[in-house]
């Protein structure tokens, strides 16, 4: 499984988030799960299998398939929450 961190330049807060995303993975035992950042224009719906973005990209995010808004970006229990919902959506849990 591919997840995509994505914010509008590719740069800042889509590392960041990619980051936070492979920690939750870590600490949740999926070791299987590849996650990359990119800029949201670059994306289509075969780069990845799930989609995370910043809430101001939700409506440009959409047609990308399995795409999860995050309301923060700092919020770790927000993202963990949001995490296993997605790899309960994809079987990994």
């Amino acid at each position: 499984m591919k997840i995509m961190a994505m914010c509008s330049t590719g740069l800042g807060s889509s590392f960041m988030l990619r980051l936070n995303i492979a920690d939750v993975l870590k600490e949740m035992g999926l070791t299987d799960v590849q996650v990359e950042h990119s800029d949201l224009s670059s994306a289509d719906p075969s780069s990845a299998d799930a989609f995370f973005v910043a809430k101001d990209l939700e409506d440009a995010a959409r047609g990308l398939g399995d795409v999860t808004v995050m309301d923060s970006l700092i919020d770790k229990d927000e993202l963990r929450a949001k995490v296993e919902a997605v790899a309960e959506r994809h079987h990994l849990l």
